[in-house]
């Protein structure tokens, strides 16, 4: 897979994500969390839906090419995801049948960006000798 190719998945499922927190952010908590969000929780969804949506775009390759800005935006936000995932897991506040995947894929996603970004590097600092 490239990093062109990672980069457009992650950005997909974060856009698609973004959009369903903002059409349907009660739907979306009780399938991620397992439970339901008050009134301030459902405006607090949808902004970080919007969030969500504007990193899906703003990291959505035009070309082949892929910015290290990039992965390192897209890196940070997999990997920050899974941590805390993993934590409300852990925690045992929150218990849902998506909460586990969810976790799984974020964190795989942040090791298949580390490693694109790693590879994508070394490859431009061994065009550049």
């Amino acid at each position: 897979m490239t990093t062109a190719t990672l980069a457009r998945f992650s950005a997909a499922i974060e856009a698609a994500t973004g959009l369903a927190l903002i059409a349907a952010p009660g739907f979306v908590a009780r399938l991620l969390l397992g439970t339901g969000l008050s009134g301030s929780g459902v405006a607090v969804a949808r902004v970080a839906g919007f969030a969500l949506l504007s990193l899906a775009l703003a990291c959505w390759p035009d070309t082949g090419d892929v910015t290290s800005s990039v992965i390192r935006a897209l890196l940070a936000y997999n990997l920050l995801a899974a941590l805390y995932l993993g934590y409300l897991r852990a925690s045992g506040e929150f218990v849902s049948f998506l909460l586990i995947p969810a976790c799984v894929l974020h964190a795989l996603l942040a090791i298949l960006l580390a490693l694109g970004g790693v590879l994508a590097g070394k490859a431009a600092r061994a065009e550049g000798q």
